[in-house]
């Protein structure tokens, strides 16, 4: 691993002998009882060359990057810039270091994904506040009008969420692809059902001009990438939600998005600390939450709760709510490129570097154990769909309270929430305001209303049996 890693100063002699200027914090800082929480940093263009195995090298100085506690010594704190996703100037500063609302309101990862392990969800203490995402990022209100209230999600088995994602959006490309080449071939309209890993996205038509139709898309955007992580489903890549996460809730700007690329500046937030976060770390993080174990089931049930929880897995499917709690969904490759082919403007991109990193998940023991069907393919246990639904109506607005939409998405659509791990992550609900899972699936409406009504017309005895169900779905400690 020599020349791979660095400690995250910017010195010409460290420059000199690793061959590239560091792009972390610009003071040197040696005492080891030293403040700063960032220590080193790696060269990913050195490491993808090098041969090493990529997840050794990240997924340690990641876990560490992680756990840290960012103080105004790395750089902490955004006194000049918002929460924004776009580079955005502050319009009035806060006198507080945190406050909450739009940030700051944390200085660790892991102060907010911590339960029941580094990497989970967070109570309701730990919630966040967040505005439309866009540059519109500054209030100092809770009132909804202003922004929405958003509780913690659990990051276990993201890597394999979002390999399933990057597949999902490949085979959906693909199907464009080919239905522009029949329509220009036939010289009139055609259109397809698009369909990928058996989750359906509605319906595209192309015309022979070239153009298409998408009014008939569901549950995906346009570009037809499928977006699997936020409540909303807005975010393609852990990489891309770092980025965003660091300056939104520890005033951390990452050099691929604020520095002098694309802003004309390296201190973007104006604070004095130039390049906070580099690439390298950056990619330590997503290899440290890409490889977090997925969730599974509870071990050694006493014979009661192993026999409800049966009988409730085969009335869950049957009222209907498989359908969006897909229970597994297969996966073709286990090699986690970072950046990834998706990655857009503002997140760095496979054209940015020499080559991308291979993480091979295949190689960790957690993935080895999980099952492959007839192909070969594993089945990756999510019980979910990776699609935005419709979840809230007239007649039921528990998870459509929120006033602001959000990436151009309706306040009562949400992405399907993975069920692999829920009995480990309550509360529930986007706010995390529901305290039971019953409160949770009764709070169904939309699409989901036809499986709410079938729970609700079950006796008591079966619906604890689907209870017991999903409790039995855990993240393991």
């Amino acid at each position: 691993m020599t020349g791979l890693f660095r400690p995250a100063v910017s010195t010409l002699a460290l420059s000199l002998s690793f061959g590239l200027a560091l792009s972390a914090a610009t003071h040197a800082d040696p005492a080891p009882w030293s403040e700063r929480a960032i220590k080193e940093d790696v060269d990913i263009d050195a490491l993808a060359q090098s041969g090493e195995d990529a997840i050794e090298v990240l997924q340690p100085l990641g876990k560490e990057l992680f756990k840290a506690k960012f103080t105004t010594l790395d750089g902490a704190g955004r006194p000049e810039a918002t929460a924004a996703i776009v580079p955005t100037k502050v319009r009035r500063k806060s006198p507080q270091a945190f406050q909450r609302l739009a940030g700051m309101d944390a200085n660790s990862c892991s102060s907010c994904h911590n339960e029941p392990v580094i990497g989970g969800s967070g109570a309701f203490t730990a919630n966040v506040f967040v505005s439309e995402g866009f540059e519109s990022a500054d209030f100092d209100t809770i009132d909804p009008q202003f922004s929405n209230e958003r509780n913690t999600v659990a990051v276990q088995g993201a890597g394999l969420i979002e390999l399933l994602a990057r597949e999902m959006t490949t085979d959906l490309r693909r199907q464009r692809t080919e239905l522009l080449v029949r329509a220009r071939a036939s010289g009139q309209e055609e259109a397809v059902s698009l369909k990928t890993k058996g989750v359906s996205f509605g319906q595209l038509t192309a015309f022979p001009d070239g153009t298409l139709d998408v009014s008939r898309l569901d549950g995906i955007d346009d570009d037809l990438t499928v977006r699997p992580f936020s409540q909303k489903g807005v975010f393609a890549s852990l990489r891309q939600f770092t980025v965003n996460a660091s300056n939104d809730h520890h005033g951390m700007q990452a050099a691929e998005r604020f520095g002098a690329v694309w802003t004309g500046t390296d201190d973007f937030d104006g604070d004095g600390h130039t390049n906070e976060i580099s690439p390298g770390q950056i990619s330590a993080l997503v290899a440290f939450q890409a490889t977090l174990p997925a969730p599974t089931r509870k071990q050694d049930l006493p014979d009661v709760w192993q026999d409800a929880a049966d009988k409730g897995e085969t009335l869950f499917g049957a009222i209907g709510c498989s359908a969006c709690h897909i229970p597994e969904l297969p996966l073709e490759s286990l090699i986690f490129q970072d950046p990834g082919p998706f990655d857009t403007a503002g997140t760095l991109r496979q054209s940015d570097v020499t080559a991308p990193l291979d993480l091979d998940l295949g190689t960790l023991d957690w993935v080895k154990a999980l099952p492959r069907d007839d192909q070969g393919r594993v089945l990756v246990p999510l019980y979910g769909d990776l699609k935005r639904h419709t979840i809230a109506d007239a007649a039921n607005d528990t998870f459509g309270n929120e006033l602001l939409a959000q990436r151009f998405v309706a306040r009562d659509v949400f992405l399907t929430s993975e069920l692999w791990g829920i009995g480990s992550t309550a509360p529930y609900g986007h706010r995390g305001d529901l305290t039971t899972l019953h409160e949770a699936i009764l709070a169904h409406g939309g699409e989901a209303t036809d499986s709410r009504k079938a729970y609700a017309d079950l006796t008591e005895t079966e619906q604890q049996t689907i209870i017991a169900f999903l409790r039995s779905l855990e993240i393991a400690e």
